[in-house]
């Protein structure tokens, strides 16, 4: 299936009935005053389907992985630019651990309620108990927009950087690490 989307970005919350946790991402941004755009657009099944959004969003795409320490004690979100590969030995040296391994979906279900492919900041408002610390690397946070889904990955919002620092992070009482990834000189 190729990926689709009309490339038109809407102000706020559709219309239609949407998933229950879209909703949610919809009323909490609303509840915060946060102002928001979103695409709309087929299961985006990869990180090529979200850097076709780049020229109509006008905000870079991003990773977002979901993480875990060896001993499953420790979870992280890592929000990163798209275009820097991840190696897990930058990112552990920061952290001051041993290893770090990608998370299991079920985990990432239970704590976010997010499943694969759709890896969002916004899934943090489900992680009432704090288990999942948020890494943005700097890149990401010196932007003036940050791009996510909504929980799902048919649509893709924006929304301002200051507003997901300043307003989201602290009213769902996640405060996060910024972490500086390096960009390698593949020449």
């Amino acid at each position: 299936m190729s990926f689709v989307f009309e490339p038109v970005l809407y102000d706020g919350r559709p219309s239609g009935e949407r998933l229950e946790k879209e909703e949610d991402c919809y009323a909490l941004l609303e509840k915060l005053d946060i102002s928001f755009q979103r695409m709309d657009h087929s299961p985006a099944e990869s990180i090529e389907d979200c850097v076709l959004l780049e020229p109509f969003l006008q905000v870079k795409a991003t990773k977002n992985l979901f993480l875990r320490n060896r001993a499953r004690t420790a979870w992280y979100l890592l929000m990163m630019p798209v275009d820097k590969p991840f190696h897990t030995r930058d990112l552990i040296g920061q952290m001051g651990i041993q290893r770090l391994s990608f998370g299991e979906k079920d985990a990432m279900q239970t704590m976010l309620n997010l499943t694969p492919g759709s890896v969002s900041i916004m899934g943090l408002m489900y992680d009432e108990k704090k288990h999942v610390k948020l890494l943005i690397d700097r890149e990401v946070v010196e932007k003036e927009y940050m791009r996510c889904h909504p929980c799902i990955n048919t649509s893709t919002l924006r929304i301002r950087t200051d507003d997901v620092m300043n307003k989201l992070l602290p009213y769902i009482g996640h405060y996060p690490q910024i972490v500086v990834l390096p960009r390698y000189d593949l020449g």
